[in-house]
């Protein structure tokens, strides 16, 4: 699989990767053989590259992640994780925050150097590693803090930052960026510091385009990366517009599902489905790296993949367009 470089850094990521948020049991519990099965798929078809978090499962996305890649040779594939909730031992839930039985983990936001640096270990010590490929600052912003954003931003700016860049030039990252589904806080950001990569959510796909008007620019001037993750918005470009479909986390309103259907018709007339035009939307996108795929099923990455490596004929470049 064709591999892409991250910003300005010698780091590279497969053009698709996979996003472990599955294997932290989100929204229904998978078992171990399962979440190594759909890993191993993944290898098997190529891809390099493995997205995590602290937050996915309080931590169980990382364990699985780091019992599949043990003893495997290190320079062949790449792993990003997440920084900006620290994990302390807890009591078991049942649920927590839409992860099914998360590991038994307290969690708090810290933003500062120290708590950037205390969580980068504790997701080293669960992966195996003692180096990141990309490490993401993740969820800083208005969005996910309200009231709490700046201090958060205050932390992340005044001490955070620098932690950040102690790191990388201490060998311990190769790159660093945000994981965010924003695009304020990215452009509030790079106001104030130059970053490697930003992993977005949402804000740059086939329905919802609003990273093109100021963050595509200014990352293309930078030369910051684009890792694009949420590329079906939350499934309505991949269920197609049906009734309860959600966009964002939500259902979508009557003007999301009216637009949707206009480009799953716009697609259906070019002869591909909507779910492939989404796809092709952000492999083809210049600014980004690699796309994540995110799933617990073998069988719906075979199905990504399968769409992603099929022939796209010319005709079909009118199911790409704006609506």
């Amino acid at each position: 699989m064709r591999r892409n470089h991250i910003g300005r850094t010698s780091v590279e990521v497969t053009r698709l990767s996979f996003g472990c948020s599955g294997l932290g049991n989100l929204y229904r519990r998978i078992a171990e053989a399962d979440a190594q099965a759909v890993l191993q798929r993944a290898w098997d078809r190529g891809i390099r590259y493995f997205d995590t978090a602290p937050h996915y499962g309080r931590g169980l996305s990382e364990a699985r992640l780091g019992r599949f890649l043990k003893g495997r040779d290190r320079s062949l594939y790449a792993i990003s994780t997440k920084v900006g909730r620290l994990l302390s031992p807890g009591s078991e839930l049942a649920e927590a925050d839409g992860f099914i039985a998360p590991l038994p983990n307290a969690v708090r936001y810290d933003y500062t150097g120290d708590g950037i640096e205390a969580a980068f270990e504790q997701s080293c010590d669960r992966l195996g590693t003692r180096f990141i490929d990309i490490l993401y600052v993740h969820d800083i912003g208005q969005v996910t803090h309200g009231a709490d954003h700046a201090r958060h931003m205050g932390d992340l700016l005044g001490c955070g930052l620098d932690r950040l860049r102690a790191l990388k030039a201490g060998g311990r990252i190769g790159a660093f960026g945000l994981g965010v589904n924003e695009n304020e806080v990215c452009l509030e950001v790079m106001a104030e510091a130059e970053i490697d990569v930003i992993l977005l959510a949402g804000r740059l796909t086939l329905l919802d385009r609003t990273a093109e008007a100021e963050l595509v620019p200014l990352c293309r001037a930078r030369g910051t990366s684009l890792v694009l993750g949420g590329i079906f918005n939350s499934g309505i470009l991949a269920t197609g517009p049906r009734p309860g479909a959600h966009f964002d986390y939500a259902p979508a309103s009557p003007e999301i599902l009216a637009r949707a259907t206009r480009l799953q018709d716009r697609a259906q007339a070019a002869g591909v489905d909507l779910a492939t035009a989404a796809l092709r939307f952000a492999l083809t996108h210049p600014q980004a790296a690699s796309v994540l795929i995110g799933t617990a099923k073998a069988s719906s990455l075979d199905r990504n993949l399968d769409a992603a490596e099929a022939p796209w004929p010319a005709s079909a470049d009118s199911a790409l367009q704006e609506v």
